[in-house]
């Protein structure tokens, strides 16, 4: 995008994506911490991947906005601002970093290890921002929200995001790069 205006490509880009990542909130697993599996996280890479850094991002800000007016896009068909104020709220919160950070990444995938290097730099801040918040307000040591909010979601999130790679790539080639990516 050569200027900062938003096209309606752009707009119905991240309306869809916005709501891919409402449809993937209700794929969700309850885990016993109280972190639930969900596939909102392939969404959000598959956003960054698709969309870039800057929209992905806005498709994210989107989601975590009709989230927190109540909207029942999170897990569970659910929405409010409680959700964002509790204990995985930070993971929620996180969504637009993350997209934004493996946009990043998918705009320097041509540099060696810089796409790989980026997708962990936006998974990571998800858990990071997700297990500080835990931590806080379950008054948790780091190990108890490493182990309740990180460790039993590796396999998956290292599943996740390749297949988020590995189709949101795809589409990128499918679509002709008819979007400049950001």
């Amino acid at each position: 995008m050569q200027n900062s205006k938003i096209s309606v490509q752009d707009i119905c880009s991240i309306a869809i994506m916005t709501a891919i990542t409402a449809v993937m909130a209700q794929i969700s697993i309850p885990m016993p911490m109280g972190v639930p599996l969900t596939m909102q996280t392939f969404a959000v890479t598959l956003s960054g991947i698709v969309l870039g850094a800057r929209r992905g991002a806005i498709s994210m800000i989107i989601y975590v906005l009709l989230g927190a007016v109540g909207v029942p896009v999170l897990a569970g068909f659910s929405g409010g601002f409680q959700h964002f104020i509790g204990p995985t709220g930070g993971f929620l919160l996180s969504f637009p970093v993350m997209a934004y950070l493996i946009g990043v990444g998918t705009k320097l995938r041509k540099q060696k290890g810089m796409f790989l290097l980026f997708l962990i730099f936006g998974t990571a801040a998800n858990y990071a921002v997700g297990v500080l918040m835990f931590c806080i307000l379950m008054k948790a040591s780091f190990w108890t929200g490493f182990t309740a909010c990180v460790l039993p979601f590796l396999p998956t999130a290292v599943i996740k995001a390749a297949a988020a790679s590995v189709l949101g790539l795809k589409l990128q080639v499918r679509l002709g790069e008819v979007m400049q990516w950001t």
